[in-house]
């Protein structure tokens, strides 16, 4: 007889089946983005923003209200939303695609006004829904529907750390970089999130939470391979850890 719930699925979430590829880790951060929203109790206040790419379908996996807004602008949105609705908690879900290349200018203005939003940012180093081509954050080498003999560095520029940019800003109150490869990594990860909440509930300015993730149909790899590849070659260009933490002065 069981007398004792231990885990059961979050308010937060709609209950819809995810859509998204095996062995993508966007179903891992919807839930916990579910279980902190849930834990801090602002699910009737909380809206969310999701633009163009693999994370336009976020709307219809949380159960919470919100929009979509067009590719790169959902910080612009979120901006107006927060601004309208102070009393409201707005985030936004952006890939790499969306926020660290059309995106770019919307992210880090937001970011340098100090805007009181929180951003969930998932890097995957790939346009994932429209076919595979080369991000902003592809790897040196990685090959791509664009970048067929790997992404070259004097043809194709560098991979943008954003996490690392953003951080030089001074409206931002946090940012942390995580990976959802491992239960530990989880774990970490879902502590990223609830503080980059907790920021915004304090109104300590704009926060983010970079996670790195895997694009398994897109990379040419199973899941278990993808997750290797990334923490092999992703992790060490991108290092995971906190960026900017200024919830502490709050405190």
């Amino acid at each position: 007889m069981i007398d004792k719930i231990v885990a059961k699925m979050p308010e937060s979430l709609s209950g819809k089946e995810f859509t998204y590829c095996p062995g993508c880790h966007h179903g891992i951060v919807h839930r916990l983005i579910a279980e902190v929203i849930d834990e801090l109790g602002i699910r009737e206040k909380t809206l969310i923003v999701a633009p163009v790419g693999c994370s336009v379908f976020a709307y219809e996996f949380f159960n919470v209200d919100g929009t979509v807004a067009p590719h790169g602008r959902a910080p612009a949105v979120a901006t107006g939303m927060k601004r309208a609705t102070p009393d409201k908690i707005v985030f936004t879900y952006q890939g790499d695609g969306d926020l660290a290349s059309i995106g770019t200018a919307e992210i880090v203005h937001a970011a340098n006004r100090g805007e009181n939003i929180t951003t969930i940012f998932i890097n995957n180093a790939v346009y994932g829904m429209t076919g595979g081509q080369m991000a902003p954050t592809t790897l040196l080498g990685q090959k791509t529907t664009t970048t067929p003999y790997g992404r070259d560095a004097k043809a194709n520029g560098y991979p943008i750390r954003m996490s690392e940019m953003l951080s030089t800003l001074s409206g931002v109150a946090y940012i942390e970089r995580v990976m959802v490869t491992t239960p530990q990594n989880v774990i970490k990860a879902k502590k990223a999130i609830k503080k980059a909440f907790e920021a915004q509930i304090k109104g300590l300015g704009f926060s983010l939470v970079e996670v790195l993730s895997t694009c398994p149909t897109n990379w040419g790899k199973s899941p278990v391979e993808a997750g290797k590849w990334l923490e092999e070659n992703m992790a060490k260009y991108y290092p995971l850890g906190v960026y900017v933490d200024r919830t502490k002065e709050a405190e």
